[in-house]
Parts: structure tokens; sequence; C-alpha cells
């Protein structure tokens, strides 16, 4: 939407769901997609995030919730300035994802939704597989729970739709907002 002062509106776009679900993988691509429509767009990725504004910070429930609230934090001052943020987290929480929604004028929670056996199946990092081992405590999806959330924006499915389509419902989602031009 364009405000009084003729400036485009910002939305803070929530991507979360379980651990190589595809998060970063539609964020990439949904940024691009912003990129070519000429919108100002910033995506914050959970494992960039960790490295540089989120350092020290383990895996525990406090821990989490607290990383959830500084990208939330960091998407309302971007939203708030224009600017479309793409946060890309596993989130696993529903409170902490709530309290970032109550905290943005335009939130859209998009729900990566993957069976727990294509995310294993995926995951280059060897991470499920450690976890399942023991080496890994608080791992969402096997030690630690994922929470879904109730009532998402968006659904993608991606192990069942291809990219661009799920880039497509988000994108469908930003224009009913008036946040991307339709």
């Amino acid at each position: 939407m364009i405000d009084s002062s003729g400036a485009r509106r910002g939305c803070v776009v929530w991507l979360t769901g379980l651990p190589s679900a595809g998060k970063s993988t539609i964020a990439e691509a949904l940024e691009a997609a912003l990129v070519r429509r000429g919108v100002r767009v910033q995506r914050l990725d959970g494992d960039e995030i960790r490295t540089n504004l989120s350092r020290g910070l383990g895996f525990s429930k406090d821990d989490r919730d607290e990383q959830v609230r500084r990208v939330g934090y960091v998407a309302g001052l971007l939203e708030r300035h224009g600017v479309v943020a793409i946060s890309a987290l596993v989130s696993p929480y529903r409170e902490a994802r709530d309290a970032v929604r109550a905290s943005a004028e335009n939130f859209v929670e998009v729900y990566v939704k993957c069976s727990l056996e294509e995310c294993i199946r995926r995951d280059v990092k060897g991470l499920y597989r450690r976890a399942r081992g023991g080496e890994i405590a608080n791992f969402t999806g096997i030690s630690d729970p994922y929470e879904p959330p109730l009532h998402p924006e968006v659904v993608v499915e991606t192990d069942r739709e291809r990219l661009d389509d799920s880039v497509k419902k988000i994108l469908d989602v930003l224009a009913g907002k008036g946040c991307v031009h339709g």
C-alpha cells in the first residue's frame, strides 16, 4: 500500500517450518521476485542472523525465543521504513511468533510445511542424524517440539509443490495486502 506520503508500506513476511523444510530456498526466490518488481526488500536468514546478531545464543526455548524477538524487532524496523522484510527462521514456538505478529503492522506468516521424513532426507548438514544420535540436544522435530501455525496467511508444501508455485502463493497474498503490485 502507498501511505499518505506516497511511500510504499512495508511488510514482515515470516517463514517458519522444520529445519530443512525449504525456508531459505523460498526466501531467496521470493526476494529475487520482489527485486524484479522493484520492491524494497531485505532477507533475514536464520543462519546469518545467528552468526551476526545472535552470536552466543543456544537452542534452549529461552534462547530461541530471544532469537525470534531480535529478528522480529529488526523486521519491524525495516517494515516501518517501507521495506518488505523476509524472515526465514525455524521459530518453533507459536507464542514467540505471535508476539512478532502483534508488533508488526503488516504481518504475513508463511508455514513452510514439509514432512519430517523429507526434511531428514534433505538435511545436507547432517543435523537430524546428529540429533537422533544424541549429539545435538533440543533439536526441533526430534528432541524439541515444533508448533505449527494455527492460522497462517500462507501454507506452502515444499514436498508437494514447485518452488515457483510456493513463491506465487506468497506474492498473491502480498499483493492482496497492498505490499506489491499484483
